[in-house]
């Protein structure tokens, strides 16, 4: 890209090289020689810009994780500040990002193949950097939940917000029997699995 720094555009290949690499093949099957080959830099520059495999990983997160969280806990707090809130709102603001990350098409969809990999995979490292880094995010979002729902047990609430988190992953990867019909643009297709996800999930978190 024009006015990219050789810096930039080095370690943005890299981090897509790995994250294609990662999806493909798994944290453990894709080595770091295959990701400078795919990225065509040498070793030394994956050893500059992250030092390890580990912490490429975790850059390979933080890249779409950050953004995701940040427009999260944007769409969260302007839900919240407006009179009335309702579950809905709240869900809205935890699935609508999400949903747009994984149709997005610099790479949303192979991240979140990467995603399925973290839940996949037994790597504490990898858990323990998540939980670090985003377990805050869905804090913030059960403490606006148990709001709304205030005589839930917050042992069921986190169970059910458990579930929530399973649909959602599994409506971002796309495995679903209903695709996209011909016709059907991309953003009407993901406002509609947005519409019928927050329906479903709300329905299950107001359930006795």
């Amino acid at each position: 890209m024009a006015g990219e720094t050789p810096l930039f555009s080095t370690k943005q290949r890299i981090l897509g090289a790995a994250e294609d690499l990662f999806a493909r093949h798994g944290f453990a099957g894709a080595s770091l020689r295959q990701v400078t080959t795919a990225a065509n830099v040498n070793l030394a520059a994956v050893n500059y810009h992250f030092g390890s495999k580990d912490n490429l990983i975790e850059e390979v997160f933080r890249r779409r994780l950050d953004e995701l969280n940040a427009r999260r806990m944007a769409a969260l707090r302007r839900a919240t500040a407006r009179p009335g809130t309702q579950l809905e709102d709240v869900l809205a603001a935890f699935i609508k990002p999400a949903l747009e990350l994984s149709r997005d098409r610099g790479g949303g969809s192979a991240f979140v193949r990467v995603l399925a990999r973290a839940y996949a995979e037994h790597n504490d490292r990898l858990r323990k950097f998540l939980s670090d880094n985003y377990g805050h995010v869905l804090k913030e979002f059960a403490a606006a939940f148990a709001r709304l729902l205030p005589h839930m047990d917050k042992e069921e609430l986190y169970w059910r917000l458990d579930i929530v988190a399973g649909a959602l992953t599994y409506a971002m990867a796309d495995f679903g029997v209903i695709k996209r019909r011909s016709g059907q643009s991309e953003r009407d297709y993901r406002e509609r699995a947005a519409q019928h996800l927050i329906r479903f999930a709300a329905a299950g978190l107001k359930a006795p």
